[in-house]
Order: structure tokens, then sequence, then C-alpha cells
């Protein structure tokens, strides 16, 4: 006799699918003061990146071998940490600068929908996934990221501590990376910072990490994919922020947003930023689902994909003003 078992259908949400390219190709990440310099920062920017992308291109057609290669664009917008003008006469500008240079953007993004989208708090739920890996030796004396707001990528220098009676202080020790090779490149990030309201603002790296999984289409919510862009309709853009969708589609027959590989070209400012991203990355449980699906169709697309996600992320550095 066999019995019958039951399952709520909730209990396991289905893991959307989200179509893929090969390469999602950032064209810039700027801030206020860039936005405020006009459009000749702007052009100085975009030609600057110009030939960095076509080199990126070029990479990811060689990497498809005689397939089409299957690339798409993006620009973030930092509207996180200041709001500024209105997207009515930031967005034609920025558009019209990419054009010029030979650059079209096919997707849009906003930095706030890295923290909220919607109703989902995809800043918090990622936080949620952050797995430390305790160096060798550790006794788990030190807080949680989850409680400090700070992620090492190895073991801090110990805390100076004035010595108890009959017992000696205790000596200085380096901090040390955990995959050292010789010599260590030491970086503790932070993640978040909570303000006296008790408001939390995350860090411009965990932003930037959750920027990342969005483009590798590695982002769920209870099993739907999260930041998923919406058409443009319409001549204009909006005069406030909220009013402009998280993630916009400009170009109707842009290829997918999500890729197996991303690269981004931005000014050296951006390296420790960046940096701190991988830490972050090489610390965080991703989705099960969402990793298999895309594991799968890379294995039938013939598609090389490394298993480290950290590893599916390029960068271009370029010396900015």
């Amino acid at each position: 006799m066999t019995d019958a078992v039951f399952h709520e259908t909730a209990a396991a949400p289905r893991t959307q699918a989200v179509p893929l390219a090969h390469l999602s190709l950032e064209l810039g990440h700027l801030y206020m003061e860039d936005f405020e310099a006009g459009p000749g920062r702007l052009r100085r920017h975009f030609a600057e990146v110009r030939p960095w992308a076509e080199a990126a291109r070029a990479a990811a057609t060689a990497r498809a071998g005689a397939k089409r290669a299957r690339i798409s664009t993006c620009f973030l917008v930092d509207d996180y940490f200041t709001r500024f003008s209105s997207p009515a006469e930031v967005v034609p500008m920025l558009l019209a600068e990419a054009d010029r240079a030979g650059l079209g953007v096919d997707y849009l993004a906003r930095e706030s929908g890295c923290a909220v989208f919607g109703e989902v708090p995809v800043a918090e739920a990622v936080a949620g996934r952050i797995v430390e890996s305790p160096p060798p030796g550790s006794h788990g004396n030190r807080p949680p990221a989850a409680q400090t707001g700070w992620l090492a990528n190895g073991e801090r220098s110990p805390a100076a501590r004035a010595p108890q009676a009959m017992k000696r202080a205790q000596v200085w020790r380096p901090p040390k990376e955990t995959a050292a090779r010789r010599h260590s490149v030491f970086l503790d990030t932070e993640l978040f910072s909570d303000g006296p309201d008790g408001r939390r603002t995350w860090s411009c790296p965990f932003l930037a990490a959750v920027w990342q999984l969005a483009r590798l289409g590695l982002l769920r919510h209870q099993g739907e994919a999260v930041l998923s862009p919406r058409p443009h309709t319409g001549a204009g853009f909006p005069d406030d922020w909220d009013d402009l969708p998280p993630l916009l589609r400009l170009n109707p027959a842009a290829d997918p947003f999500t890729a197996y590989r991303t690269c981004s070209v931005l000014p050296n400012r951006f390296l420790p930023v960046e940096h701190a991203v991988r830490v972050i990355l090489d610390q965080t449980e991703v989705d099960p689902g969402a990793l298999g699906q895309v594991a799968v169709r890379a294995r039938g697309e013939r598609a090389e994909l490394p298993d480290s996600v950290a590893d599916r992320i390029s960068y271009v550095f370029y010396a900015g003003p």
C-alpha cells in the first residue's frame, strides 16, 4: 500500500526563469555631480567608454563562436543617496550624449530599485543570504555581519585591550586575507549603517552587489524574478524619480537585460567599490533555483560559465577626471 503525500504549493514556490543574453554591458554609473557638470561631462564619459565597450562586445562575440552574441547595454543612475534634478531633465541629456558617442542605452536603472523594488525589500533579502566565511582558527568571537553591518574577507586585527592583572597585554597582529596569495589584500567593507531614527541606509558596494546579481539573472523573491524591466511608453519622462520605473527598457528590440556575464566600464574611482562587491558576492548564498536554471541554459547553449558568481563579472576602469 502506498501512502499519498500532499504538499502545499506555496511551500515550494516555482522559480521563475528569465531570458538570458550573453553579456550585460554597463555603460556607466555616475553620481549627482557628474550630471550637474552638464552635457560636456557626459560627453567625455561616453568618449572614454566607447572603445572599451567595443572591446567587450568583441570578446563576447568571440566567446559565442558561430552564434550571434546577444548583448544588451544598461546605465545605472544614482537616485538613492541623493535626489537631484528630475528624470525629465537628466534622462534625455544622458541618452543624447550616449547616442552622440554611438552607444545606445537599452536599459536604464535607478539605484534605489536595488534597495527596494515595489514592495520587495531587495537589499534586505540579499543581506539575509550572506554566509560569512570564518577565517581559519576563528572561534566565532566576532559579531555577525547582520549585526555589525561589516563584512571582511579574512581575519581582522584583534582589538586592543588593557591587560588584566597578572596577564600580558594582547600582542598586535596584522589582518589576514583568507584566500591570500603570499601577501594579504585585506578588506573590511560596510554593508549598511543605521541612523538615529532607526532608518537603514545600504552602502554603495552592497547595492552594487545587488545590481550585479540582478544583471546575472540571479535575484528571486519567493521564486519570482526581481528587478524585471518595464517598457518605456510615451514620448517623455516624469518629473519625479519615484514615477520612473526602477528598470526601464528603452529599446524595444534590445536583447535581454539579464545575462550569463556582465562587464562594466567605469571611472577608476569605482575600483575599491567593486573590490568590495566581489567580497560580498563570494560570501552570498545565491538562490539555488536561479543558479540551476542559468547553469542548464548555459550547458544547452554550450556557453562557458564559471562556477563562481563573482567570476562572471568583469570590468574596465578608465582614468576619470
